[in-house]
C-alpha cells in the first residue's frame, strides 16, 4: 500500500474512483484562517464532509468545532454525511476518539449523520474504514 501524507497549503481538487466509491472529485481545503472564507466556494453538490483532526492539538480543537458549526450551518451542506478522522492516534498524547466527540459536541448534531474515525495517516490504519463508512452512507452499500 502506497500512502503518501503532506499537509494542505492552499486547495486542490482530486479525481478519485475506487472499490468503495465510484468516480467522483474529492476537494482538499487548507484550514488556515485565511482561506476558510472560501471554503463555502466547494459547498454545492457535496455528499460528505471529512474533517481532519490533530488528536494532539488541544490548543485548537475549539477554533476546529466553530468551524464545523459554521460549515454544518450552511444550506448546501444540509445533506451531507459527516466524517471526523482523529488523526494522529499512534501518538502517546492524543485525545481519544471519545475526547474528540465531546470537545466536538458531535452528539449535539441531529440534522447530519457523523462518524468518528480513530486514525493514523502516516500508516493508513482507520481511513479505509472511514472512508468505508461514507461509501455506505452515500451510495447506500457497503464496500466490497
Amino acid at each position: 500500500m502506497l500512502i503518501c501524507v503532506s499537509p494542505s497549503f492552499g486547495s486542490y481538487g482530486n479525481k478519485m474512483n475506487g472499490k468503495a466509491f465510484s468516480e467522483g472529485v474529492v476537494w482538499d481545503l487548507g484550514g488556515q484562517d485565511r482561506l476558510r472564507t472560501s471554503w463555502a466556494t466547494y459547498y454545492r453538490g457535496t455528499h460528505a464532509v471529512i474533517a481532519v483532526i490533530d488528536s494532539t492539538d488541544r490548543a485548537r480543537i475549539g477554533i476546529m468545532k466553530e468551524e464545523l458549526f459554521r460549515l454544518l450551518g450552511h444550506e448546501d451542506l444540509q445533506h451531507s454525511v459527516i466524517l471526523v478522522f482523529a488523526n494522529k492516534q499512534d501518538l502517546k498524547d492524543a485525545m481519544s476518539p471519545a475526547e474528540i466527540t465531546d470537545a466536538l459536541s458531535l452528539h449535539s448534531i441531529k440534522n447530519h449523520d457523523w462518524h468518528i474515525q480513530a486514525c493514523c495517516a502516516i500508516n493508513g490504519e482507520g481511513l479505509y474504514d472511514g472512508l468505508g463508512w461514507i461509501a455506505q452512507r452515500v451510495t447506500g452499500k457497503a464496500p466490497s
